[in-house]
């Protein structure tokens, strides 16, 4: 069996704090974080390992900012039985799923923009997107990761991270999902916890109990043809995306990408 984790730093469990998940600002409080999120990610490569994964791949996709994004793992306190990726853009490495991944999971995730109860919550940018949607549906990071997976047909199994995610993926993923909440916010910058030696156990019960059914959730496909629109706080932030191929402004703070299939729409608009 070979799988995909996924990961994210604002979900982990003792992170509610932006200084925590920016290596660009703090530090200190930022390599506390790192230890936190590194940990997380070995609970699910032992749950993974102890339901038979033979081929485990870990991607950072927390943006730390400077050196440290898509690079914020701790790599001599990984868990051996995994290999992992430190790519250059986001949605950048897909040579797993093109060759035949068997399950995704997803860990340490976040709530989309506008969730009043998660904690960090935002999508992509907090400073820039408003909202994103995928042919009408409301989606955040997760259903990007999701439908990433999706393209190469593999299905996102297990997803931890604060409450608000957990509801989130399952509203978006189907009651098939596994889910582990290690944290419930109580705003944006606060919440009540696990504390992480319990849930590195939970992640790690329930990686092994999310393998144990492959079929449980269908891949995710925000279906054909596909239209991505991405709403901004502010115009200004337009001007980056607005002259690429394949879009379109709609108004002041609206751009929309077409295509026949998801990856296709997302590719000319992000790369």
């Amino acid at each position: 069996m070979r799988v995909f984790i996924i990961s994210d730093m604002e979900g982990v469990a003792g992170i509610v704090k932006w200084q925590q998940t920016d290596g660009a600002k703090e530090k200190r409080a930022f390599h506390e974080g790192r230890e936190l999120y590194t940990e997380e990610i070995n609970a699910a490569v032992r749950g993974a390992r102890t339901a038979g994964a033979k081929e485990i791949v870990v991607m950072d996709c927390h943006g730390a900012g400077e050196e440290w994004t898509f690079n914020s793992l701790i790599p001599d306190k990984l868990d051996r039985g995994c290999e992992y990726v430190v790519q250059n853009d986001w949605t950048e490495y897909t040579e797993l799923l093109e060759t035949g991944c068997d399950a995704a999971l997803f860990i340490g995730m976040h709530a989309k923009a506008g969730t009043p109860d998660g904690v960090l919550a935002h999508t992509v940018s907090g400073q820039a997107w408003r909202e994103l949607k995928f042919n009408g549906t409301s989606v955040g990071e997760t259903g990007i990761n999701a439908a990433l997976c999706g393209q190469w047909d593999c299905p996102v199994l297990l997803v931890t991270g604060d409450a608000a995610v957990c509801r989130e993926a399952t509203v978006l993923l189907g009651e098939g999902l596994t889910t582990v909440a290690v944290k419930k916010g109580l705003g944006a910058y606060s919440a009540r916890q696990v504390a992480p030696l319990r849930a590195r156990e939970l992640i790690e019960d329930g990686a092994r109990r999310a393998l144990r059914e492959l079929s449980a959730v269908e891949p995710y496909d925000p279906g054909k043809p596909c239209e991505i629109q991405i709403e901004f706080h502010t115009p200004a932030r337009l001007v980056e995306y607005s002259n690429r191929n394949g879009i379109e402004q709609i108004d002041d703070h609206t751009l929309v990408s077409r295509a026949d299939d998801w990856w296709t729409a997302w590719s000319q608009f992000y790369f």
